[in-house]
């Protein structure tokens, strides 16, 4: 894999994610798993996965079936994680 400005963004950015993500836990202890539209019981941590799960898929369909530039499947992606976030 070529390390390039485009993919050291990539991985901070999911350092950071990582990063909230515990100090959310560390500043409001909790999160206790809730049931959402799938059925299941989820903590914010399994959201947070299911949502970077949603914006992989999201780029890969994106980069195969347009030639439109990357940030449209990226706000996409946003939009899908803010409503992974309320509703599973």
């Amino acid at each position: 894999m070529a390390w390039t400005w485009q993919t050291a963004t990539f991985f901070g950015v999911i350092l950071l994610l990582l990063v909230g993500m515990g100090v959310w836990e560390r500043l409001s202890p909790g999160g206790a798993p809730r049931r959402g539209i799938f059925g299941f019981h989820t903590t914010r941590g399994d959201r947070l996965f299911i949502a970077l799960l949603f914006a992989a898929y999201i780029h890969l369909v994106w980069l195969a079936t347009t030639r439109l530039p990357l940030w449209g499947a990226s706000i996409v992606a946003l939009i899908v994680a803010v409503l992974v976030f309320r509703k599973v």
